[in-house]
């Protein structure tokens, strides 16, 4: 059989390749067009956010749950051989503060 391809066949596919271009075409256009740049950026800035803000909340959250687990028992009972020290220091620390704004203002 010969692979010879006919008038109409020809211009079928010359129709079929312009309207391939057409489409091709027409894409680029929505993708360079400065509000589809524009909104590309947005969403990437918006995606980079929320993974930030993830990470840093995720972050938080283990340092409370560490700081938690050093003044609390499991059981939810206060570790008093901890907490009884550091309430010290943060009385005497305000004491402290007290005095020496007395200081200043006599």
């Amino acid at each position: 059989m010969s692979d010879a391809r006919t008038p109409a066949q020809i211009e079928a596919d010359i129709v079929r390749r312009r309207d391939q271009l057409a489409e091709t075409l027409d894409e680029i256009g929505v993708r360079m067009h400065p509000k589809t740049i524009i909104g590309d950026a947005k969403a990437k800035v918006a995606s980079t956010v929320d993974q930030t803000a993830g990470r840093a909340f995720v972050a938080v959250n283990r340092a409370v749950t560490d700081v938690k687990a050093r003044f609390v028992h499991h059981d939810g009972a206060p570790r008093l051989e901890r907490v009884v020290p550091v309430a010290l220091a943060v009385v005497g620390l305000v004491g402290l503060l007290a005095l020496t704004a007395r200081k200043r203002k006599a």
